[in-house]
């Protein structure tokens, strides 16, 4: 089959739970029990199957590996998780502060008076 005849796959969702436990753990090479234990201390959040089973998406493997370097800094699991949640903030506040210049261009464009 040409490249050009096979399905594409459209835009890669990193929020999707694909890879299960030990194959997420293999791609940050660290063990299982490390994960189970990241989860139980609310540092990483996989979702969960009909059946039960932890799924890992794309973004779980990032944050996985930021987990690991912070550790391998000298952080321990609570200053991990500090960092972690002082990122999401800043993640959080960069994206509402994005979305509100785009509402704004998207306005008439004439300068607003007070």
């Amino acid at each position: 089959m040409d490249r050009k005849d096979r399905p594409r796959t459209g835009h890669v969702d990193g929020t999707r739970g694909v890879y299960g436990i030990s194959v997420a753990a293999g791609l940050v090479g660290t063990g299982m029990q490390n994960l189970r234990l990241y989860e139980r201390k609310g540092l990483l959040h996989p979702t969960r199957s009909a059946g039960g089973t932890r799924l890992y998406s794309v973004n779980d493997v990032l944050r996985l590996n930021r987990i690991i370097d912070l550790l391998a800094d000298g952080l321990n699991l609570a200053g991990v998780a500090m960092v972690l949640d002082l990122q999401d903030d800043n993640t959080r506040m960069r994206n509402e502060i994005a979305n509100s210049l785009r509402r704004d261009e998207n306005h008439d464009g004439s300068p607003e008076t007070s």
